[in-house]
């Protein structure tokens, strides 16, 4: 008999909490519902111990990161299956047994995710997450309902249930067994990106990521950091070289790597060019982070490669979304016909 665990990470989010919480606990019967606390100075604690007494509460003794603070707190949980949950996400009646099915329904299924929608505007897909995430050869993540700044509206496009290349975190079921043997989400990360680390590693393990399309959640997004933030343009700019220097093949790595900081380039003068100082410094200390600290991923790369079976995935863009996007302008994820 299988258990599960809904996880929320919490840091500062007793708004979100007040909001949302509800919610999951009226829609998620029959699981462990679990706040991991990353030292919110906010009285989430205290708000939690007063409203939900027998929510089950994991305090961490720093702000450890979305990385580091849920592998501190999936340490401490017994389940087969943890569902990783933004704090931001508004559950509804339905979530919970579509996702768990569809685990059970598949031993090689090692993660999937609902569909994703905006809790601002219901009729529209969500930017972190949507329909399924997949990434171009040169790494940038994209989804279905999503490209960069686009957002699709909802008219059942994607009401197919499918193999993705990543499941977001803002709402990831995950195979507790697999978690662990594949190390986990990288602490090194900090936040940003490490899902798509987990599922690539996942991937060239020779498991599957599914999204499913009968389970759907809405997300409010940004609520850590917003778009703009320059830590937000750091921790994805630097992440993303990281995410290819530790899962691409030996032949092709350095000539991708090479192309990416290129295009990484574009992006920083892009941000000079609009004034936005703080942007284009986020860009450049990204790549010095990547170089500073080259013996970590190398370490890193090691641990990735040792449990890969294979690096060919149908679900990577052969093609660069940036050029599609930009230059061809194709804004939904049918037009690129891969």
């Amino acid at each position: 008999m299988y258990s599960v665990a809904v996880v929320i990470l919490n840091y500062n989010g007793k708004h979100f909490l007040e909001k949302f919480l509800p919610s999951v606990i009226t829609y998620s019967i029959g699981s462990q519902i679990i706040v991991a606390d990353n030292k919110s100075t906010d009285g989430s604690i205290e708000y939690l111990q007063q409203n939900f007494p027998t929510i089950e509460i994991i305090r961490l003794i720093r702000n450890e990161g979305y990385s580091q603070g849920y592998n501190l707190a999936l340490q401490q949980i017994k389940a087969t299956y943890y569902i990783l949950l933004n704090s931001d996400v508004e559950v509804t009646p339905n979530w919970l047994n579509p996702l768990i099915a569809l685990m059970e329904s598949d031993s090689q299924i090692a993660a999937c995710q609902p569909k994703i929608k905006s809790y601002s505007d219901k009729r529209a897909f969500e930017y972190a997450g949507a329909a399924g995430g997949y990434i171009d050869k040169y790494g940038y993540p994209f989804c279905r309902g999503r490209l960069f700044s686009h957002v699709e509206i909802d008219n059942g496009q994607y009401n197919d249930t499918r193999e993705v290349f990543w499941a977001t975190g803002a709402c990831m079921v995950v195979r507790a067994e697999l978690f662990w043997l594949l190390g986990g989400l990288d602490p090194h990360f900090f936040a940003h990106m490490e899902e798509i680390d987990l599922c690539w590693r996942i991937k060239n393990a020779g498991y599957k990521i599914i999204y499913c399309a009968e389970s759907t959640v809405f997300h409010v997004g940004g609520g850590t950091l917003p778009v703009s933030n320059p830590r937000k343009t750091f921790l994805n700019f630097r992440n993303g070289i990281v995410l290819l220097y530790k899962n691409l093949p030996e032949d092709q790595l350095w000539r991708i790597i090479f192309i990416r900081l290129v295009l990484d380039g574009v992006a920083a003068i892009q941000f000079l060019l609009t004034f936005s100082f703080a942007n284009f410094a986020a860009v450049f200390k990204a790549h010095m982070s990547f170089y500073k600290n080259i013996s970590v991923w190398k370490q890193q790369r090691k641990k990735s490669i040792r449990l890969a079976k294979g690096f060919a995935h149908e679900e990577i863009y052969k093609k660069s979304i940036v050029y599609s996007f930009f230059i061809e302008k194709k804004r939904t994820f049918k037009q690129l016909k891969f």
